[in-house]
């Protein structure tokens, strides 16, 4: 006759916490999976429908280069500080596009004159805040994100502790 050592108290108890933490660890790691993904989705659709072209944010305006462009048509744009306006390439090709399209002066472009005499694109107090907005939101989402997974991690964990709790009191 095969001879049962006694169970010890004390070492199922600390397998039922071994196994209860292995199980909310491997919950973790579904939670932040999906919130990776669902976060990736609320901010790729929001882009999606705001519109927002990403190369047009964060591009510096286009100018006529005279060394690696051709102007096709020329404007006269009105410069502070001149009393006449200055005649302008509004649109040209660049030979370095391979694309080959046409690129035309933005109607917000504003021009300086240099203390050379020369006269070159005004990039000063060019402030866009939709870019400042998007990382703001992008920012949120993710806050968002963290806060549901350590809510949702802790909600398991107390289920998991209740049940066990239950479950120890029901057998005694």
């Amino acid at each position: 006759m095969a001879q049962h050592l006694p169970m010890d108290v004390e070492t199922t108890a600390t397998g039922d916490v071994e196994s209860r933490q292995a199980q909310v660890r491997r919950f973790a790691r579904v939670v932040s999976l999906a919130m990776i993904i669902l976060c990736n989705a609320i901010v790729l659709a929001g882009l999606w429908a705001s519109g927002i072209n990403l190369d047009e944010l964060a591009a510096t305006p286009d100018a006529f280069n005279s060394k690696q462009d051709i102007c096709l048509r020329f404007a006269w744009q009105s410069v502070a500080g001149t009393a006449d306006p200055i005649r302008i390439c509004s649109e040209w090709i660049n030979l370095s596009d391979p694309s080959g399209k046409t690129h035309q002066l933005q109607r917000e472009t504003k021009f300086r004159q240099g203390p050379d005499g020369q006269y070159y694109v005004d990039q000063g107090g060019h402030a866009d805040y939709r870019l400042l907005i998007l990382v703001l939101v992008v920012v949120a989402v993710i806050a968002f994100g963290l806060v549901a997974k350590w809510y949702l991690v802790g909600w398991y964990r107390l289920r998991l502790e209740s049940a066990a709790g239950h479950g120890a009191s029901l057998v005694h």
